[in-house]
């Protein structure tokens, strides 16, 4: 691909982005990360890049349906970085309503002149026109078929993920998740590290770097930032009196309950949010083994530990579907975060929902292997903790009634959540549209 120039524009940083994640396949979060760092981008043209990658990524099927109508050429036979062109400035011309429709044609003629072949700036100039024209006059062309494939063009969702989440939602309720999942502007959810400060101080001291934060809704020692650029820079944040971590995560290990003096073991740890929350919860004492498969992850969660100033935390490189005889019904608390589909966060990574449903098909079977391993660190009268970020329902409810069957000693047990009430049957789902948080599965057991 052709960047020569270190010094590029924002859509061009976007297009670059964009060109990474598809040839690449490299998320889009760190694509951009390096691209935006590389380039030397201020910081206003850096949040233009974001919004356009995410928004693409979020409106790809609507964008390509659109871009379908008025091109003269079908678009599988398009130069695929001249679709990447054409999806850009087609999101910007529907979704950025501040930006003149003339500039966003132009500047998509000026990619195609720049970085594709000769003959792909006209053609990509007649597109765009034609496009602004019936946005201007209230023109586009609609979408046809049955619900699920309308569905599936309007939200940019695969059919078979808006067929799952309508069969668990019903028709109206998946269209709201779906609108949840393509919502841009999503607050940035930070925990408060009362160990060291309380709310009212963290906010403070982020008014000072011109951070807008908030008091969550109904979480307390939760708050929602807003802020423009990486975190890690802030002073409330290297100093660790904030770490990030949403809402539904630290319900899990409300959920929990770990105490102090416990014992608790995290079985797939990395990047150590649940591990934080528990240690803060339990006012860092008693001892927290906090296990990973990936080695690099361990000092993630290790530095993490570090800079909020938590001394329980014990981090090891550990395959938690293979057991260890040494914490056999050693723990009080277990908490079992297995690897998932990630569905339900779509919000905050577009481009989860281009998984398709044979890629995901053996992910029970994996989690199933991983909590039968972790079930047998819990003590007796211990709890264990099994939750997901996903909304398949083959990766939450089937996988605990499976586990209860073929573990007569376990029972789910009720818990209480702030903001969400009684749970009386140990398990919940979180939707985002409902709750407003990441989509999570939590399941509370007790061994008997």
């Amino acid at each position: 691909m052709r960047y020569a120039s270190k010094k590029i524009t924002a859509r061009e940083a976007a297009l670059k982005t964009l060109g990474l994640y598809r040839s690449k396949n490299i998320w889009a979060e760190p694509a951009l990360s390096g691209v935006i760092e590389s380039a030397e981008m201020p910081r206003d043209d850096a949040a233009l890049s974001a919004q356009i990658v995410y928004g693409v990524l979020q409106n790809k099927a609507l964008c390509d349906h659109y871009a379908a109508f008025f091109s003269s050429i079908e678009l599988r036979k398009l130069e695929p970085r001249v679709l990447d062109i054409l999806r850009l400035s087609i999101y910007q011309i529907i979704f950025l309503t501040k930006i003149p429709h003339s500039a966003a044609v132009n500047e998509g003629v000026e990619l195609a002149r720049k970085y594709a072949n000769p003959r792909a700036a006209g053609y990509v100039n007649a597109v765009l026109r034609k496009m602004a024209k019936a946005v201007e006059f209230g023109e586009l062309p609609e979408v046809e078929g049955n619900a699920e494939h309308t569905l599936s063009i309007r939200y940019s969702h695969p059919e078979w993920l808006v067929r799952e989440f309508s069969s668990l939602l019903g028709y109206e309720g998946a269209e709201a998740l779906l609108a949840a999942n393509n919502a841009y502007e999503i607050p940035l959810t930070a925990q408060v590290n009362t160990l060291l400060t309380d709310t009212e101080e963290a906010i403070r001291l982020l008014a000072d770097e011109s951070v807008r934060a908030e008091r969550h809704e109904w979480l307390d020692g939760c708050i929602e930032l807003r802020v423009k650029g990486s975190v890690a820079r802030l002073k409330a944040f290297r100093n660790g009196l904030i770490y990030i971590q949403d809402a539904a995560s630290r319900l899990a290990v409300i959920a929990a309950g770990p105490a102090k003096g416990d014992f608790v073991i995290d079985g797939c740890a990395a990047p150590g949010g649940k591990s934080f929350a528990s240690a803060i919860m339990m006012k860092d004492s008693g001892r927290i083994t906090a296990c990973d498969i990936h080695p690099a992850k361990i000092h993630v969660i290790e530095d993490g530990a570090k800079r909020l100033g938590i001394s329980t935390i014990s981090a090891i490189e550990k395959d938690s579907s293979k057991f260890a005889d040494e914490l056999i019904g050693a723990a009080d608390v277990v908490l079992a975060d297995v690897p998932c589909s990630g569905f339900g966060v779509v919000r905050k990574k577009p481009e989860i929902r281009y998984k398709t449903e044979r890629e995901t098909a053996g992910l029970p079977d994996i989690q199933k292997k991983i909590l039968s391993t972790l079930a047998s660190y819990v003590a007796p009268g211990g709890s264990l903790l099994y939750s997901t970020c996903t909304l398949m329902r083959r990766e939450n409810e089937d996988v605990i009634e499976w586990f209860l069957r073929e573990n007569s000693q376990f029972s789910p047990e009720g818990y209480t959540l702030p903001g969400i009430g009684e749970v009386s049957s140990g398990m919940i789902t979180l939707w985002p549209h409902i709750n407003g948080t990441d989509g999570f599965f939590i399941c509370k057991l007790r061994k008997t």
